[in-house]
């Protein structure tokens, strides 16, 4: 739906919400719930299930990555961790 459209949309949800001094009310309310779903809908719509050699790639990527960020904070830790006790030790602290 276009940008355009919507605004008008809206406009018109608004004034049909402002209007009658709150006698109104329940009939905006209904009237926007159902264009509130009726936009869900479509939305629902355009949803598209991935097949599954996309699920086994996305999948296979995100396990790479986690092993991959798993070993570089290993190694960040592992030197860091080095460098406080090689610190600490020249300060006469911990053996």
């Amino acid at each position: 739906m276009p940008v355009v459209e919507k605004g008008k949309k809206m406009a018109k949800a608004v004034a049909l919400a402002g209007e009658g001094g709150g006698g109104n009310r329940l009939s905006g309310t209904y009237t926007r719930t159902l264009d509130f779903l009726k936009d869900v809908r479509g939305e629902v719509r355009k949803v598209v299930t991935p097949s599954r050699k996309e699920v086994r790639a996305t999948t296979t990527v995100v396990i790479v990555a986690v092993f991959a960020f798993a070993a570089y904070f290993y190694l960040v830790d592992a030197v860091i961790g080095k460098g406080i006790q090689q610190l600490l030790h020249w300060l006469g602290g911990a053996q």
